[in-house]
């Protein structure tokens, strides 16, 4: 990262469901302000089980989970190669890089897994998010 930390980026496995649940739970109202928060622990284990159709990752620093990001992958044969983006980064880890390179790496794996197109719904108000979106070259619609 810019300030030297180093942030490990792999898959969420089904063993990450309490780490990930710590992770919201000591998240600044501020950072989870255009979430879809509370992130209980079954809403959780429902991406864990959902697997199969998420491009997921996680980001882990000091054996914690700091990050997470994943791509729905619409399973309706209508959908097929588009999917529903979504990032939420623990606030200790704003304006260091990594969520430009989570979203980097998400992309990445998009396009091996043949999605041609993700979208990513935010409210106009989350500038933040809007200048990481359009620095990793997505367009508004």
């Amino acid at each position: 990262m810019k300030d030297g930390q180093e942030v490990t980026l792999r898959p969420p496995t089904a063993e990450d469901g309490d780490a990930l649940f710590q992770m919201f739970s000591f998240m600044s109202d501020k950072a989870l302000e255009w979430s879809m928060a509370p992130y209980t622990i079954d809403i959780i284990q429902r991406w864990i089980d959902n697997i199969k159709n998420l491009i997921a990752l996680v980001a882990n620093w000091d054996n914690r989970i700091v990050g997470y990001a994943a791509i729905y992958k619409f399973p309706h044969p209508r959908r097929r190669g588009v999917g529903d983006q979504l990032i939420n980064l623990h606030q200790y880890f704003y304006n260091v890089g990594l969520g430009t390179e989570m979203m980097r790496k998400l992309i990445q794996l998009a396009k091996k897994e043949g999605l041609h197109k993700i979208e990513i719904h935010v409210v106009a108000d989350n500038k933040v998010a809007i200048h990481l979106y359009k620095k990793v070259g997505f367009e508004t619609e």
